[in-house]
């Protein structure tokens, strides 16, 4: 983490005299965001920030597009930055306004996305002094941001804005606070744009060693079971098509981390999904089997390893990573190589050349190992029971990806809807996959999917969602409606919060413990009406409880050029699997439901008596 408590106070450019025109720190600001590309801000104003959004009304570039909620803005900059992989750009006022960006930031942090927080602040002489609506938002978001600063002389923010977009976006990317006070704003200076960035000891690009590169080789060439475990890294590293070179050059199967979805071709042979807590078991089999596994931009999650010691516990482990901290930080390995991702599997992918390692249509280099994976995949494979009386949640997400090819950006809200669909929809490109998986952030999807729809108004933009996420951020219908947003939704309404539920089931003999968010005075009513609040929002919605119904449904909401939701009541029994508890190996996966009541008739009960 980089830190700026003194930021400095000379002008890049003090040579600047009465024939450069004098600007208001916020018409600075402004121009500065435009020659950074800045095309769009999700901006909530307040008394602090009012100088900038004055500022942002005379603007012909940026499209200022107002959030109903500080937050909801925060993680449309998220999906906006997701889909581009260029920084997400959100601002709020000082205070309250600023601590509602504090969960959004902090989710940009765990999943390292680009995104750049401005927050307005009381007048410079105030601060400290608790003056209204003042927080030190330089001290609370120090924790979870690559880079922050306060601003405290006007002449300062073309510096600033230079700077916290290259440290946004280079490197392992992250958000960046801007924390710039009013009086700052109001005050007047020459605008003058930096020539050049000065970081001493920012060094974002690292370059493997020919030797390391070299030794990696070595080891695949001696390997008779080897495996890729590659994250989210490799998306924001704009390397999935080394990747995929690699993977068909070395013949080694690729499983992939939640964040790293859509990093590798999930229609290809190679591919064996995602691993982990609720991945599939012949990635998980494959990776903790391996005799070599490469480990490539990833940081050794517990969600991935689960009781980390027993994680790999046999395999020769190399880890190839362009952040040094996150090496040996969780798992020990054998060959550690810092680098940035994409000249890495470059440079590998010219060593395989040289060596005579051509690419192959199929996986022939290990027939023995993938006779043992394709063993775990017939005997493992992804299923669900799918019943004449409900709408099952997996075949929700599988008819979606039918009906969209596949071709669709999906978001998501975080249960057990998310982890239904990273498993049944087959995402084949980067960027389409968009969820909070290191912070785990309900009410994520449907403000991202806005931010995304906007980034990408050619695609088709679907979250879905659970019940109690969408409701987390359910004000974000007015920033759709009113933007002209056509950011879609299907809620997977079971009234319950799903993922407790099922380790209720789990841990605590079914005992519900405030996981009911139904009405239980009237529990033949589905509570609240999704219907009634999106028209009151100006949003259509439509309910649907038979599965004859919901193809039609789905096709109505895919044809909508606007705005759209669907509210399909599912059961609360399902639970997502498999399994791997916390704290357990591999080996202890859950496979089957462990509640005998979901055992009985078809485990398919409707959260009312519909």
């Amino acid at each position: 983490m980089l830190s700026n408590l003194f930021p400095m106070t000379t002008p890049t450019n003090p040579s600047s005299t009465s024939e450069t025109p004098l600007l208001t720190g916020a018409e600075i600001l402004v121009k500065c965001l435009e020659r950074e590309g800045v095309d769009t801000i999700f901006a909530y104003p307040g008394g602090a920030s009012m100088p900038v959004h004055q500022a942002l009304t005379r603007s012909k570039q940026i499209r200022t597009i107002l959030p109903r909620h500080e937050q909801g803005g925060a993680f449309a900059a998220e999906g906006y930055a997701r889909v581009t992989g260029r920084a997400g750009v959100v601002m709020a006022t000082s205070g309250p306004g600023a601590t509602n960006l504090i969960t959004g930031i902090a989710d940009a942090y765990l999943d390292s996305v680009p995104l750049i927080a401005i927050t307005g602040q009381v007048a410079s002489p105030l601060i400290g002094k608790g003056a209204f609506q003042e927080t030190d938002m330089f001290g609370m978001s120090l924790p979870v941001v690559k880079h922050n600063y306060l601003i405290l002389d006007t002449a300062d923010i073309p510096r600033v804005i230079k700077e916290a977009f290259y440290i946004a976006q280079s490197g392992r990317p992250g958000p960046v606070l801007i924390d710039l006070p009013k009086n700052i704003q109001e005050a007047k200076a020459p605008l003058v744009f930096p020539e050049s960035i000065d970081l001493p000891g920012y060094k974002p690009f690292p370059k493997a060693d020919e030797e390391s590169l070299q030794a990696m080789l070595d080891l695949i060439a001696g390997a008779k079971q080897p495996a890729i475990y590659c994250g989210g890294g490799i998306i924001s590293g704009n390397a999935s098509e080394e990747l995929l070179e690699f993977a068909e050059r070395t013949g080694i199967p690729v499983a992939t981390t939640l964040m790293g979805v859509g990093g590798f071709p999930e229609n290809h042979p190679l591919a064996l999904k995602w691993l982990g807590m609720h991945g599939t078991v012949y990635a998980n089999n494959a990776v903790n089997e391996a005799d070599v596994v490469l480990a490539i931009s990833v940081r050794f999650d517990d969600r991935v390893t689960s009781k980390v010691e027993r994680f790999c516990e046999r395999s020769t482990i190399v880890h190839l990573d362009i952040d040094a901290s996150e090496i040996n930080k969780n798992k020990p390995v054998h060959l550690a190589i810092q680098s940035d991702v994409k000249y890495a599997l470059t440079r590998l992918n010219c060593l395989l050349e040289e060596r005579g390692v051509t690419r192959k249509a199929a996986p022939a280099t290990y027939p023995a190992w993938y006779a043992k994976i394709d063993m775990w995949k017939q005997q493992f494979p992804l299923t669900y029971r799918n019943t004449e009386r409900a709408i099952m949640q997996q075949h929700v997400v599988e008819l979606l990806c039918e009906m969209t090819n596949g071709e669709a950006i999906i978001t998501t809200g975080v249960g057990q809807h998310q982890m239904w669909t990273g498993q049944f929809y087959h995402f084949r490109k980067p960027r389409t996959f968009l969820t909070s998986a290191g912070l785990g952030t309900m009410g994520f999807g449907y403000p991202a999917a806005i931010g995304a729809k906007v980034a990408r108004p050619d695609l088709e933009v679907i979250d879905i969602d659970g019940d109690g996420s969408f409701l987390m951020n359910i004000q974000e219908l007015a920033m759709a409606h009113i933007e002209r947003i056509a950011a879609k939704a299907i809620i997977l309404n079971n009234q319950h919060l799903g993922m407790v539920v099922q380790w209720e089931d789990l841990k605590y003999g079914s005992n519900r413990a405030h996981t009911y968010l139904g009405d239980p005075s009237h529990k033949e009513q589905i509570y609240p009406d999704y219907v009634a609040i999106c028209a009151g929002f100006g949003v259509k919605c439509e309910r649907v409880v038979r599965k004859a119904d919901l193809k039609p449904a789905i096709a109505r909401m895919l044809e909508a050029k606007e705005p759209y939701i669907l509210d399909v009541l599912v059961p609360y029994t399902e639970h997502v699997l498999p399994m791997i508890p916390g704290g357990m190996s591999y080996k202890d996966v859950i496979t089957n439901p462990v509640n005998s009541k979901l055992k009985a008739e078809d485990g398919a009960k409707l959260p009312t008596a519909l």
